[in-house]
């Protein structure tokens, strides 16, 4: 297919949420080489899962998938020598790679990575569980997911993070394809990338270079220029939205269905037995989870079994991880791009200059007006039964409005207290912050008593705009009891935190019609 043609009738969104809107790339030549046209705003809740390398027919991928398991044989080998802290800077532990924008993260697009927990949880299972690598004979091969299956605290997130790690060269590779076909002259650069590939000779990580998308930095609150970065595409067909496709919640639920299919008769026996003692009709969720995560301990046998169930029924994994792939795509660019739209059509923002601190209020105040007076609520107020938006979707909307900022603005600046949403700046006496926060909240009396202040000292700054996000009538009347406990609490006279506190009102059942206004 001709990935490299262009298209007619098609402009970029000159808010410049997507890669297709920064580059000029219609989404159309992005989708048929292959590639998410992913956000440039915030991470998009997308995962690479190992299981569509190993599932697939690609022999690329297969070959990836290969590597995985012989860099954890590798490290498998070198487990007997104990794990010391240097082992697992060079080894177990990886920086998220933040350059794809995938994934949930609280700070922008830079995750926390992999650190010490998954490095323990990696090495105890290099020492069970993954020790017989490539000598499987229940399973068709080994799977990394496997760690995620028997180690609480190990998710999704973390075996994306170590599969996009080490098929980093392969993701970079894939990205200068189409960068060198697609991209003009100016929107590319030659990046050395550190830890690139894996070199078994010297058991150390070398660095390579490569021509990738570059988006420009912009300035710091000093003035200085921002050094930019990056940007690395994923392939569509290696990502998932909800779950690896093997995972440990699928597992127990499971349960009692594999342990009826056991062929060895004996081991059927035992562990309906097992079961048998083990559950009750009046154990709760929590409780019937804890029993069957028991019974896999007891039985480290039917992990293996749960597996190989996954491998038989394979077929699945891949259309059902692109469909929810494409959704996903799909409702986001939908959503986002409305509310840039009509923010560009219904706001006039940028009028005269001024502080950092009138910016965020008119900012917010802007915000509120959209939400409460053009249906902007429509936007993270969803409605057909479908969730609320989370607070990180509320944060990215309203980032939208300050993209056009004359200030620096950074989100989810972390200075040392945890991370502020926004903070504006002009220079190092110019400081502002933004921090929303969804009435739905169960800490939201003690965030707006106390988080926003710490914020506040971390950053040097005095002024801050706290924002509460109200979705239903009953988020309201918490809302006005929270503010009642606060005034009493601080002994301040009634009303005076209500009136330092913007509320959003982003209500669907108290908004006219159109055509009844």
């Amino acid at each position: 297919m001709d990935w490299s043609a262009g298209r007619t009738g098609w402009r970029p969104d000159p808010a410049k949420v997507y890669f297709s809107d920064y580059y000029g790339v219609h989404p159309d030549v992005l989708a048929e080489y292959g590639a998410l046209d992913v956000s440039l705003v915030a991470d998009m809740p997308l995962f690479i899962d190992p299981f569509l390398l190993f599932n697939s027919d690609n022999p690329t991928y297969i070959a990836l998938h290969g590597q995985i398991l012989d860099y954890l044989r590798h490290l498998r080998d070198r487990a007997a020598d104990g794990l010391d802290k240097g082992l697992i800077g060079s080894l177990y532990a990886f920086k998220e790679v933040k350059q794809n924008w995938l994934g949930f993260t609280e700070d922008g697009n830079a995750g926390h990575g992999l650190g010490r927990g998954f490095a323990v949880a990696l090495h105890a299972a290099l020492g069970d569980v993954l020790s017989n690598i490539g000598e499987e004979t229940i399973t068709q091969s080994s799977h990394l997911e496997k760690v995620a299956l028997i180690r609480p605290g190990v998710g999704r997130d973390n075996i994306s993070d170590f599969t996009t790690n080490l098929i980093k060269h392969y993701l970079l590779r894939f990205t200068e394809t189409f960068a060198k076909s697609r991209l003009n002259p100016d929107q590319i650069r030659e990046v050395t990338i550190q830890r690139s590939a894996f070199n078994y000779q010297t058991g150390t990580w070398a660095a390579r270079s490569y021509t990738l998308p570059w988006v420009d930095g912009g300035i710091d609150e000093y003035g200085r220029d921002l050094p930019g970065d990056y940007v690395i595409l994923s392939p569509l067909d290696l990502l998932t939205r909800d779950d690896t496709w093997i995972n440990r919640t699928d597992m127990l639920v499971r349960l009692e269905q594999l342990a009826d299919a056991l062929p060895n008769e004996q081991l059927r026996a035992q562990v309906n037995d097992y079961l048998s003692r083990q559950m009750r009709l009046d154990m709760n969720r929590k409780d019937l989870e804890a029993a069957r995560a028991r019974t896999f301990r007891e039985f480290p046998e039917l992990v293996d079994y749960y597996i190989a169930f996954k491998e038989e029924h394979r077929e699945e994994a891949a259309a059902s991880s692109l469909e929810k792939t494409q959704d996903t795509q799909r409702l986001l660019r939908d959503q986002v791009q409305a509310a840039a739209a009509d923010l560009a059509a219904k706001t006039d923002f940028f009028a005269v200059p001024w502080t950092s601190y009138d910016e965020a209020k008119a900012a917010v105040a802007t915000f509120k007006h959209y939400v409460e007076h053009q249906d902007g609520y429509l936007v993270i107020n969803r409605g057909d039964g479908r969730p609320f938006a989370s607070e990180k979707e509320v944060q990215g909307f309203f980032g939208l409005l300050l993209q056009w900022s004359r200030f620096d603005v950074n989100r989810e600046p972390n200075n040392g207290r945890g991370p502020v949403d926004f903070k504006l700046s002009a220079g190092a006496f110019d400081k502002s912050l933004i921090e929303f926060k969804l009435a739905g909240n169960t800490q939201l009396k003690r965030n707006l008593l106390k988080q926003v202040e710490i914020y506040e000292t971390a950053n040097r700054t005095k002024r801050s705009v706290k924002v509460v996000i109200v979705f239903t009538k009953a988020h309201q009347r918490k809302v006005d009891v929270v503010f009642e406990d606060i005034d009493a609490e601080l002994d301040l006279p009634y009303g005076t935190t209500a009136g330092h506190i913007v509320v959003i009102d982003a209500r669907s059942d108290n908004k006219p019609s159109a055509s009844m206004a």
